[in-house]
């Protein structure tokens, strides 16, 4: 049993930051140790907010309008950034709204309030100065506000050309078994186009990665606008920027 606690603790530590703790906590309580747990886990994510300026972190809400976190990932407390980051999202959502009104921006993936954790299964996100971007989306009644065709936000892809061969190792997957199961909505053509333009033309972003056949397809390729490689994660599904 101590292997396998300890297994469970490492696991919650490195998706969450703060599970590994508050799980060998709740060992100490013999009944009720899933209350305790979760108990455990609220107050030391309470904790992290308050905690992550300390660092040079700072954590992008996880509700509200024009920009917020997925509910996931803030629950997992992976959606902290640099203030610099933080200011950058929150000017393109800005952006986003004051062009195309009732547009709000999602953060999927930011990072730990730490650095040096990577982010996993990110090969990244260890620094504060990295995010995803969910797509935004319309189905047949027009754009809908900060809903994703996936639950998690990722893994729902464009398919579109692709001169990537077939190779092992990689995380270049395509999943087309889950593809049917995501709901039947579709990239909405002008507010992605304006935020992939935005991005490129900001001089406070780095990089953005997104697939070829995106940035071709809303006219934003070269530059800014980088291939992962064949070997990484697909980028038809949201979109990485890094400072």
């Amino acid at each position: 049993m101590p292997v396998l606690h300890g297994f469970v603790a490492v696991a919650l530590t490195a998706l969450t930051f703060v599970g590994g703790l508050a799980w060998l906590g709740a060992l100490a309580f013999r009944r009720r140790r899933w209350l305790a747990f979760g108990g455990l886990y609220l107050l030391l994510s309470g904790a992290l907010w308050l905690a992550a300026p300390l660092a040079g972190r700072e954590g992008v809400p996880c509700w509200g309008e024009p920009l917020r976190a997925k509910g996931i990932y803030c629950a997992m407390n992976r959606s902290f950034v640099t203030p610099e980051l933080r200011a950058l999202l929150e000017d393109l959502a800005a952006d986003m709204d004051a062009a195309h009104p009732g547009t709000v921006t999602v953060m999927l993936d930011g990072g730990f309030p730490e650095s040096g954790l990577p982010l996993l299964p990110h090969l990244s996100h260890d620094d504060g100065e990295k995010a995803d971007l969910a797509f935004w989306y319309r189905d047949a009644a027009g754009y809908v506000p900060g809903r994703t065709r996936s639950p998690l936000g990722y893994f729902a892809f464009e398919e579109g050309p692709s001169h990537c061969p077939r190779r092992w190792p990689s995380l270049r997957w395509n999943m087309r078994w889950l593809q049917p199961l995501w709901r039947d909505m579709a990239l909405d053509d002008a507010r992605m186009r304006f935020a992939l333009g935005w991005l490129k033309r900001d001089a406070r972003v780095g990089k953005v990665f997104v697939e070829p056949h995106l940035a071709a397809r809303y006219g934003v390729a070269g530059g800014k606008m980088r291939f992962q490689g064949c070997r990484s994660a697909r980028h038809d599904d949201h979109i990485h920027l890094q400072l």
